[in-house]
């Protein structure tokens, strides 16, 4: 009997972690939805002034945060993340950060992601799509 349970949680734990992925879609809109999370794959770089990391097989993996207005982004290699980047919505399916200017900015699509931001001395730089 503790058997055929434990084959049956396994079968539960696999097919609720099947549904998860196979709910996740590259069309899911950044905007429009309460939840968003999604990777973005291409060129990502990070310099302090004494470290530099750059790639061109980078990904960034972007969630929408409770406050509804809020994004992370997750970078590979070794970057480090930017957590609670405030954004507005500009044009249907745009986001751009608050503050955003020529030399400091994020922008997100549902297709790409393009990321210049300069804080306390570090660059994040990102040219990324899904």
């Amino acid at each position: 009997m503790k058997k055929a349970i434990r084959i049956l949680g396994i079968f539960m734990l696999v097919f609720v972690a099947t549904l998860s992925f196979a709910s996740c879609s590259s069309d899911d809109d950044p905007v429009n939805n309460d939840f968003f999370a999604g990777t973005y794959k291409g060129s990502i770089s990070y310099n302090d002034g004494s470290t530099s990391n750059s790639t061109d097989n980078g990904s960034v993996f972007v969630t929408k945060i409770a406050s509804g207005t809020k994004y992370n982004f997750a970078f590979s290699n070794g970057i480090p993340d930017l957590n609670g980047v405030e954004f507005q919505q500009q044009g249907d399916h745009t986001l751009v950060m608050v503050g955003s200017n020529a030399t400091s900015y994020i922008r997100i699509d549902n297709n790409e992601l393009k990321i210049l931001y300069i804080k306390d001395g570090k660059t994040w730089t990102a040219n990324c799509t899904r």
